[in-house]
């Protein structure tokens, strides 16, 4: 099938292949328009597949079986597609990283939320095992909290309680845990195995259903809301793109860098992967309840190289593109550009190994296993790929004559030791 092209701003487009140098560089502000549309697209791609999720959830609780539980968790898998695409754009934007852990927080620890082996108590969380589900009444730091029905205000309300990260009741991390359930094979294989009778009242398993099956319901209503928030924040005259513009053409430029070195190094090969690596955890990983991890670097990696070159492939196969960075660059220094569009690919490649041998059969975490020297190669060729692609991105701003942008830092990999401290 033809896809078809929305076409941003001015008529210079990149070419995927072969790119070449245009003679005069693109006017910044339809940089940034090209920028601004790839976000108000893949916004709204993840608000119509959490939409698409909201619906395979609804039909789950109103007939619990394996068939609506299967087709829910693949409308999970499908809604982090487009989402995954857009942190690209939290590092370098605060009104979107000051949203991002409503949304995508992890890691969590499931044991606030639902039933876990062991208990989930911790001595560095009080509340790892308060289990939110179970329990009408909550008490936190000396005040009692009425949760007898549970609402997205409520979970609202936990979310991150007493400021601590792991507690997170909210997005697209509690709802895969609802879904999946707790992964208990380590690096063994097999993501979690939550049964359907979880959320049937008339042939309960686990107690509580119909409080599972609410707050299911209460997370996916309040994923929806945020991503109706966030989608109409890049909107024309919306809330990101006013804050974008007003920092001026090379202001939006540094944005736009500052979000694909920074998810690119700190977060991405640094606190994504290395530090799993490093501890050779499986619990360190982003999709740890439903082995989908291989999917979210790998669209991770795919919304740094989609701002790069000024284009986004939609969910329905249209195509939104136009003038970007790379042209700017190419205009400045072909080399540098040259440079960063093969490292991007490089990345891409390595990513897609990691990808290719998930979906073969070996998941994330069996990678992430003590031992699996090539299951730690495939990880270690990406992080390495995503290190280099970031000097790659630092040359593209030398040759912007941009101030040199400080991207977020991982002691994963800049400080090894103090992991294990």
């Amino acid at each position: 099938m033809k896809m078809a092209k929305f076409m941003v701003g001015a008529v210079v487009t990149s070419v995927i292949a072969g790119h070449a140098a245009a003679a005069e560089a693109p006017d910044k502000q339809a940089v940034l328009d090209t920028y601004m549309a790839i976000a108000e697209a893949a916004y709204g791609d993840s608000l119509v597949s959490a939409r698409a999720l909201h619906a395979a959830v609804d039909a789950l609780i109103a007939a619990p079986s394996e068939v609506t539980l299967a087709n829910a968790r693949a409308a999970w898998i499908r809604a982090r597609v487009p989402y995954q695409q857009t942190e690209v754009y939290r590092f370098g934007n605060p009104v979107v990283d000051a949203w991002e852990g409503k949304v995508n927080a992890w890691p969590l620890d499931e044991g606030l939320i639902d039933y876990v082996a062991g208990g989930g108590a911790t001595d560095l969380n009080p509340y790892a095992a308060l289990n939110i589900i179970a329990s009408p009444e909550i008490t936190v730091s000396g005040r009692t909290i009425d949760a007898s029905t549970i609402t997205p205000s409520l979970i609202g309300e936990l979310h991150e309680l007493d400021e601590i990260e792991a507690n997170v009741t909210t997005g697209y991390h509690a709802i895969e845990f609802l879904l999946w359930g707790q992964d208990i094979n380590g690096s063994g294989q097999g993501a979690g195995q939550r049964p359907a009778t979880d959320f049937d009242p008339q042939a309960c398993t686990n107690g509580n259903c119909d409080r599972r099956a609410a707050y299911l319901k209460a997370a996916t209503d309040l994923l929806v809301t945020d991503l109706e928030w966030m989608a109409a924040a890049w909107s024309p005259g919306g809330e990101a793109r006013a804050e974008l513009l007003a920092k001026g053409a090379d202001g939006g430029i540094v944005s736009i860098l500052t979000g694909m070195g920074s998810l690119s190094y700190g977060e991405q090969a640094g606190e994504r992967m290395k530090l799993g690596l490093l501890l050779n955890d499986p619990e360190e990983e982003h999709d740890c309840f439903s082995d989908n991890t291989h999917n979210s670097h790998y669209y991770d990696g795919l919304g740094i190289r989609n701002v790069y070159l000024g284009r986004y492939v939609r969910i329905d196969g249209s195509v939104v593109e136009g003038p970007a960075v790379t042209d700017l660059v190419a205009a400045a220094d072909a080399v540098a550009d040259a440079r960063l569009r093969d490292s991007l690919d490089a990345t891409m490649a390595a990513l897609g190994g990691i990808k290719t041998a998930a979906e073969a059969g070996t998941a994330y975490d069996q990678m992430l296993a003590p031992g699996n020297a090539a299951g730690e190669a495939l990880i270690q060729a990406a992080i390495d790929a995503l290190v280099a692609q970031t000097r790659d991105i630092e040359r593209a701003v030398a040759a912007l004559a941009l101030e040199p942008i400080a991207f977020d830092g991982s002691d994963s990999l800049d400080n090894p030791g103090a992991v294990f401290q």
